[in-house]
Formats: C-alpha cells, structure tokens, sequence
C-alpha cells in the first residue's frame, strides 16, 4: 500500500489498520490547539491526527497510545520520519488501564463508533469492542489539565448520547462543528470539544463538498497546509 503523502509528512499505511480518511483529517485540522504543550492521543491508528496537530502547533509533545500492535508499529515508523520526530511518542497500551501523573492539556481521538458487530473488517478502530464512550470520557476526564481540552468527532447519531455522558462526568460542551458532507445535506459528523469549566458554546457549521467530488471553499482553506492537491 503506497503512503498517503502530505506537503510535510508521509502516512504509511496498512490494510489492517484504519486508513487515512476525512474525519481524521477533520479532526488534525479542527481540534483546538493554540497554547497546548501536552497532547494525547488515543488510538492513534496511523499517527495522522498527532502530525497534523504538531504542524499546526511547534511547542506541543505527544504521546499516541493504541491497543494494536500492528498500529503502534505503523505509527512509530510515521512519527519517526517525520520532521516532528522529537516531539513525537508512541505506546501499546490499553487507554482503560493507562496510568501516568501527567496531565494532558489536550486529549483528542477519533473513537470507536458503530455497535459491535459480526464484521471482521477494522473491528477494534470501527466498533465499540475496546473502548466505549463512558470509559473513554470517564478516563479523559481524569487525565485533563486544569484548562485543557477533550476533543473528538463521532457520528451525528451519537452526539446525543456522547454529550449527555460527558456531562455526567462533568466535562461541559465548549465547541460543537456540524459536519455536512456536501452543502444543503444534513449533518454527518459533528466535532465535539469539552473543558473542565463551563462557558458559552461555540458553534460552527463546516461543508466538505460544495457539490459531488468538488471541495468546498472551507474545507480548501482549512486543509490548505496539509493536502497535496492536484492541478
């Protein structure tokens, strides 16, 4: 599988892991991360979201965890060819019995989200098999700073129930960004970001395509440092 090749980093790929796709170039692209300097990713796949979160800001150092050994692999190889190396690490571990005296100023995944299912295909990154949203909420909650950030993007079908168990444990909405994948369309994916303290929630429409296999002006603009797009 060849890699996907972005203007400041390449993604290797394998056809066991969850390939490089929108949401995630969504999330490297949207997640807030002016100020950070500690960042966690959980599940990190290929790597793509902590690049995209180092380009976008010099000062950050990350720590990748995932539960696949194949992902770990894959994503070490990505982080160390990277120019963002230094600040790059990755672990195999299970984010329910991660343990650290850290504190993460953002935490920030693109989490499992269809039920469990028969399917074999990418059953850990798609289903719900691992890690379910109480448990990863109830841990991101454990491990943020004072100030810091949680940061996902999920199903517009989940939003509900997403926000309502973060609620329960007391992380609060500070962002939401409705993602349509094609103007007039309804929402598809919504980016959700949630902070220790309460405060006005912001709230942001986002259109992938203006029109079939034609990006729009916003997502252009947004993924302008990154995509290499062709003439």
């Amino acid at each position: 599988m060849n890699p996907f090749k972005f203007k400041q980093f390449d993604i290797h790929q394998s056809p066991e892991v969850f390939r490089v796709g929108t949401d995630g170039v969504l999330l490297g692209a949207l997640a807030y991360v002016t100020g950070v300097r500690k960042v966690l990713e959980v599940g990190t796949g290929t790597g793509l979201i902590s690049l995209m979160l180092a380009q976008r800001n010099s000062d950050a150092e990350f720590l990748g965890l995932d539960i696949q050994d194949v992902a770990v692999n894959l994503t070490k190889t990505n982080f160390e060819n990277s120019i963002f190396r230094a600040r790059l690490k990755n672990t195999l571990q299970d984010f329910k019995t991660f343990e650290t005296n850290e504190k993460f100023d953002l935490i920030v995944s693109n989490p499992p989200y269809f039920e469990e299912s028969n399917s074999a295909k990418d059953k850990v990154a798609r289903q719900t098999v691992e890690l379910n949203f109480k448990q990863l909420i109830s841990k991101a909650f454990s491990l943020l700073s004072e100030n810091g950030i949680f940061s996902v993007i999920i199903p517009v079908e989940a939003g509900n129930d997403f926000m309502k168990i973060s609620e329960d444990h007391h992380l609060f909405l500070k962002r939401r960004i409705d993602i349509k994948g094609i103007e007039n369309s309804k929402t598809k994916r919504l980016i959700l970001e949630f902070s220790l303290n309460q405060s006005n929630i912001e709230e942001v429409d986002f259109v992938i395509e203006k029109s079939p296999r034609k990006y729009s002006d916003q997502y252009l603009e947004l993924t302008k440092e990154f995509h290499i797009f062709s003439k």
